[in-house]
């Protein structure tokens, strides 16, 4: 919580946000509370005009705009952007890509078709949004991506490898657009959570292929009892708050560019933050052994 408290008293200035998975958990926790800031807020929600429908009237009840988005969709996601920046002027400051599914079990015990659904929202969805969406950033010369990650994507929990492993590529891709936008003004930042109680794990990928998983007898078995302790976890009095997560991005928004960290840990880091230290200097030297090293430095207006 230092970089909340060191930058919490900067006075915000408005931007136009888009955030995806903002139906619920972390994303729709960030988007009321990007709102509350000031800040206007376009929600990605999948189906709002459908199933989603309740969802969308309550989030414009809250001065945020829904917009119809599937981060597997690229015809969905064309569209949203359009429509925000029809309706923002041209406008578009911060893009927080949200959108994700966790998954947990054998990893032998999931189908191709199964990872294939995870990297479908996990990796390749970031990409299509910022497909979408980095044009109008770069042509002002400023903004912000923040990519949600995971501490998975630093240390690895047995049975959440599949998952893990698409948080690993967000890792990558952030780094990589971090220094390939760091001289058009644009910066991208990773926010790496820890396990908190949201959907996201009622919701969670289970394996298909339950003979497999079976097979591996009382190993098999650790996945439904690592559930069982997270639940304990979460239900009990000093559970960790979701709210976190919005806070830090709040804070990530309203800090100026140049003097926010290339990435951020959220709740209990598990040693995430410990491999973020003793990774950062290494890359930073393989940047300079490429002769890259201004790629490191944002620059600001």
């Amino acid at each position: 919580m230092k970089f909340l408290q060191l930058f919490r008293k900067k006075k915000p200035m408005t931007k136009v946000v888009l955030i995806t998975g903002a139906s619920s958990g972390f994303g729709r926790d960030t988007a009321e509370t990007l709102a509350q800031a000031g800040h206007t807020v376009f929600a990605g929600v999948r189906d709002h005009e459908g199933r989603n429908s309740s969802v969308a009237e309550e989030l414009r009840a809250k001065g945020i705009e829904p917009v119809d988005l599937d981060v597997t969709d690229e015809a969905t996601i064309t569209a949203a952007v359009a429509a925000v920046l029809s309706k923002s002027g041209g406008k578009l400051d911060v893009v927080i890509n949200n959108a994700g599914i966790a998954s947990a079990g054998v990893s032998e015990s999931f189908t191709p078709e199964q990872v294939r659904d995870l990297y479908d929202v996990n990796v390749f969805g970031i990409q299509r949004v910022l497909r979408a969406t980095l044009p109008t950033l770069r042509s002002a010369g400023d903004g912000l991506v923040i990519n949600v990650g995971s501490i998975l994507g630093r240390v690895t929990f047995p049975f959440f490898g599949h998952y893990g492993a698409s948080k690993f590529a967000v890792e990558a891709m952030t780094e990589s657009y971090r220094y390939e936008l760091s001289k058009m003004g644009v910066d991208v930042v990773l926010v790496q959570p820890s396990a908190y109680p949201t959907n996201m794990y009622a919701a969670a990928q289970q394996p298909s292929d339950t003979a497999r998983a079976t097979s591996y007898g009382e190993i098999g078995e650790i996945p439904g009892k690592m559930f069982e302790t997270f639940m304990g976890i979460f239900a009990a009095d000093d559970a960790p708050n979701p709210h976190d997560i919005a806070e830090n991005i709040v804070t990530l928004i309203d800090t100026k560019n140049g003097e926010r960290p290339d990435r951020i840990v959220v709740g209990q880091p598990f040693g995430a933050d410990a491999v973020n230290t003793a990774v950062h200097p290494i890359q930073k030297s393989v940047l300079e052994g490429l002769g890259l090293g201004d790629l490191e430095t944002l620059e600001t207006k």
